[in-house]
Order: structure tokens, then sequence, then C-alpha cells
């Protein structure tokens, strides 16, 4: 297989196809348009393409979806739309078609129900291509192979010589085109590669990736989001303690003597959670989504910015597995509100009682907390794909 480092001179194009009706999937929406990780399928793949540079990139999709196609893609520069065909040839003939004004050297051809495109795939077949008018990224075969007859073993097939096929598949970009256009096969070509070689063409092979498997049916969608791993963010913060503010911790009013002080409520583990979330999804801190000096957030509930960060994890494609906050203090005694202020995460995060703890400690009088001039939170956040 070829493996030489990955070339990107010259314009690069992509097809995607998303032209098909089946509704395997269950429910009444094409798969490409079913959320997955927060995002319409067909979403992840255009995106990584477009993160790639690749652009101009011709989506394929059906007729009458046209509204629903451009709201899964909203925002990424460089898509043009284009109904699909009869077949998946006819609907890749098209969409090719609609790149002759950009007149691209390679075009990348790519099912749109295979989300999960790894960048380094993408690399490979760009290097392959200065060599080659064609490639496939390609897994081997692990396990035995043999030919059946009548329901049982007639032989044995060598597997050293077969390979599972993947997408995108790359090629010249005119040599394909023509390719298609001179198709003279089957009405449904199996793949992209099938009518390249039909026209002559070499194709070579490189390295495909097993998290490149195609959604077909609905434990797919289910089997796809096991392969996302958890996540966990750490949080951290410390408030003044003056006289004449509100005391606020956990979105819980506590009776004390003093109150935090902050551009906020200075709800200081709410504060910490929020880092702690935002972090797990590698979004950043607080400070970014909230500055202090922004005059909006002057004396703001500190709900706000928690709802705003569980919200972040939700639209990134996870949900929030558990929280768990520490408060450092000397006073006031945390214990007697502990189950008001898990209550309290609860609601806001949307989440089971459950999947919150909220813990205290001192630090024996030591430092800022121990000398009861503030009062430090950290906490940590978990999130899984779903």
């Amino acid at each position: 297989m070829d493996s030489a480092p990955p070339p990107m001179n010259g314009a690069v194009a992509a097809v995607v196809v998303a032209a098909g009706k089946g509704l395997r999937t269950g429910g009444d929406v094409p798969k490409q348009f079913v959320l997955w990780r927060g995002k319409p399928l067909m979403r992840h793949c255009v995106e990584a393409l477009a993160d790639a540079g690749v652009t101009p990139i011709a989506v394929a999709v059906p007729e009458g979806w046209d509204d629903v196609a451009a709201r899964a893609l909203n925002g990424i520069a460089g898509v043009r739309f284009v109904h699909g065909g009869v077949t998946r040839q006819e609907s890749v003939r098209k969409a090719l078609e609609t790149l002759e004004d950009a007149a691209p050297a390679k075009v990348l051809i790519h099912d749109a129900a295979r989300p999960v495109l790894a960048r380094q795939v993408i690399d490979g077949l760009l290097a392959a291509l200065e060599k080659h008018m064609a490639a496939i990224p390609v897994l081997p075969v692990v396990d035995s192979m043999v030919r059946g007859d009548g329901g049982v073993m007639a032989g044995t097939v060598a597997r050293e010589e077969l390979y599972r096929v993947q997408t995108p598949q790359a090629f010249d970009y005119k040599a394909i085109l023509a390719a298609h256009r001179g198709w003279q096969g089957e009405p449904n070509a199996g793949d992209d590669a099938q009518v390249a070689v039909a026209a002559g063409h070499k194709v070579a092979l490189t390295h495909g990736d097993e998290a490149l498997r195609k959604v077909t049916f609905a434990a797919d969608l289910e089997e796809h989001d096991m392969d996302g791993f958890p996540r966990t963010g750490m949080g951290f913060d410390v408030h003044r303690l003056v006289e004449g503010e509100e005391l606020w911790l956990c979105g819980v009013q506590i009776p004390h003597g003093k109150g935090l002080s902050g551009h906020s409520d200075a709800d200081v583990p709410i504060h910490a959670l929020v880092d702690a979330l935002l972090g797990a999804i590698a979004a950043g801190d607080i400070g970014d989504h909230f500055p202090p000096s922004d005059p909006q957030w002057k004396g703001a509930s500190s709900d706000r910015f928690l709802a705003h960060a569980a919200e972040l994890v939700h639209e990134a494609g996870y949900r929030i597995c558990n929280v768990d906050v520490t408060i450092i203090c000397e006073a006031p005694k945390i214990g007697p509100h502990k189950l008001a202020m898990r209550e309290a995460l609860a609601r806001i995060l949307k989440v089971d009682l459950s999947a919150v703890s909220v813990k205290a400690t001192t630090t024996e009088r030591l430092g800022t907390t121990g000398r009861g001039e503030g009062i430090a939170a950290q906490a940590v956040a978990t999130v899984i794909p779903g």
C-alpha cells in the first residue's frame, strides 16, 4: 500500500453522496439527516472534508429534502447541492458535473453514511494520487474466508488477497468524470473504483480506518456511539468573602454574615463546575464565554453560566455522566445544605440527582480559606457520547 507523506498541492474537491431515501435506521427521516452526537449524520464527514481544506464540496441530496439538507450543513463554506439520480452512480456523475466550473485536479468521493472521517485517511489518499489516477482506503480481512455452495463449505479463500473497501475514494477529477460519463456496466455500480477500473485505470490501495464503518441500520448508530470515549474536565475557582454581599453556593442562597465578591453573583462552586464542563469538551473556560469586562454579566446569576455550559456539552455530541464538586471553606457549614445544592445543580444541568455530588472540606485553618478570607471550590465533570 502507498504510505508516502501527503502532498496537499493542487485543487481538491469532493463529492458527498447523501441522496438515498432509505429509512432502515428507523423513523421517517433518511439516515443522513438523523441526529448523531448532536449533529446531522452527514454534517460530520462534510465538516471533516472542509477542515482538511477540501473545496468545493458537492453534496447529492434527495429531491424534496433541500431545506433539510441546507440546515444540516449551514455555515460550512464551499458546499453546493445537487439532486441525486435514480442510482448511486448517477448521483455521483451529476455531482461531479457540478464541479466542472471549479476545475479541480483531484476529487474525493465519499458516502455520507460514514461519519467518522479521520484526516490521515484523506492525507493518505491524496498522497497516492501523486502516483496513481485512483486510490481507495481498505482494511485487511482478518477472519478465515471460505466459499459456500448450497449451505455447505465448498473451499477456502486466501484472505491475504482480500480487503474491505471504504470511502472516501480519490481520483484524478477529469479521469473519473470521463469514466462515469462512459459507464456501461450495471445500472448501480458497486463503487467508484469499479467505474475507474472499467475505464482502464489502476486503483491504488491506502490505509483505511475501522472508525469509517458505514451506518445502515439503527443499531449501527448505537454502535458508533459506543466508539466514543468518556471525557473528563476539571475546574477550580476562589472568591473573597466580603461584607454586604449575598452568599450563593451551588445555586442556593446560604445565610451567612459575609458573601462572595465577584463580577457576577460569585457562586464559586458553580464557576468551578462550568470550567470542568468546558474543559471536558475543550471549549475554553468561563472567562472566554462570560468575560468579567462585559457589563451584562454584572451581578448575573451563575445558573445561566452553568446552563450554557451544559448546552455546549450537548451541542458537542455529549451528555453529562456525572459531576463532583468540593467546596473548601471554614464557614459556613456546608453539610445542612448539601442536598439542596445537589438538587439545584441537577435541575440546572437537567440530570438525575444521582449524577451530582457535592462535598465540603477545610484546609485546617491554613491559607486563604483557612483564615476565612475566601471560599474555594474544585469540580470534576465526566461526559460521554450521546
